[in-house]
């Protein structure tokens, strides 16, 4: 008796999974004194809901840049020629919420992000980027 709609072998189509650096220095009070980090954690995981996952990473090597948020696409984003989106500077609500918001709507590849995005993309070094592109 089979459970789901899909067929045997055929893999989940996975959601977005957005990347949420805390360690070295996203995520610190040491870096960035008067954010508020735990909260805006809990906002990204409570606003994105079922709509997405978030992990967590110690360190995405892109100190320079912190606090680092990467949006990967999900499996349509993908098959649509998406790649993870770097954001650097993600430190006050608005830009948090515009990040929830794209989530929501299906993130890289299946929806245009929020406008205000646009100013914190950023690429990488090459050997940063391979650490989420597989």
């Amino acid at each position: 008796m089979r459970r789901s709609g899909r067929r045997a072998g055929t893999p989940a189509a996975a959601p977005c999974t957005v990347t949420v650096c805390r360690g070295c220095c996203c995520g610190t009070d040491r870096k960035h004194p008067g954010v508020d980090h735990a909260a805006q954690l809990s906002r990204i995981t409570d606003g994105i809901g079922t709509a997405g996952r978030v992990r967590v990473s110690d360190c995405l090597d892109a100190c320079a840049q912190s606090n680092v948020v990467v949006v990967a696409p999900s499996t349509a984003g993908r098959a649509a020629g998406a790649r993870p989106v770097w954001l650097r500077d993600v430190l006050d609500a608005d830009v948090t919420e515009d990040v929830v918001t794209w989530v929501r709507a299906g993130g890289p590849g299946v929806a245009d992000p929020p406008d205000l995005l646009d100013l914190f993309v950023f690429t990488p070094a090459r050997k940063v980027r391979a650490q989420l592109d597989r």
